[in-house]
């Protein structure tokens, strides 16, 4: 799926289902850089993985706070969390959201905001990839990071972006 169809089909429609504050040009390039770090927006099921969506999301577990759990429970995205399920007709738990994840663009890129939204730095500025790479391992926390795909991905998250 190339990222004029991702940004018409999935993240236009996510966003707008969260508080437009939360829909910034630096949003956009850390989640078009995400999504093609993590599936290239190709794969909703992570291959030999639990990952699901284009964003690659686990469920994660309430200890691990990690994941879906991560964001279910985190003071800063739960009410949100919340009412972009109820807008998507998911039920507001996390294996029903983890098991829409792999099916739902919106959704995913809803909830892929959301987890930027709780890291507590604000989001890099556009066309700094060093620092769009730092929060990408903070919030997404890769088993295994691949950082030489990085910078020709974020290169074209901004170009879509800022065209």
């Amino acid at each position: 799926m190339d990222l004029k169809m991702i940004t018409d089909t999935a993240l236009n429609l996510g966003l707008a289902l969260l508080p437009a504050r939360m829909d910034t040009p630096e949003a956009r390039v850390m989640l078009l850089a995400i999504g093609l770090q993590e599936s290239r927006f190709v794969h909703r099921r992570q291959i030999g993985g639990p990952a699901r969506g284009f964003w690659q999301f686990e469920k994660g577990t309430r200890a691990s706070r990690g994941g879906v759990w991560g964001v279910f429970l985190h003071a800063a995205s739960k009410d949100h969390l919340a009412a972009l399920c109820k807008a998507r007709s998911v039920a507001g738990d996390p294996d029903a959201i983890y098991g829409a994840l792999e099916y739902d663009d919106v959704l995913a890129a809803g909830v892929a905001r959301l987890l930027l939204w709780t890291d507590p730095k604000a989001l890099p500025p556009v066309g700094d990839a060093d620092a769009g790479w730092a929060l990408y391992l903070r919030t997404w926390r890769p088993g295994k990071p691949h950082p030489q795909t990085w910078p020709d991905l974020y290169r074209q998250a901004t170009a879509q972006v800022h065209p």
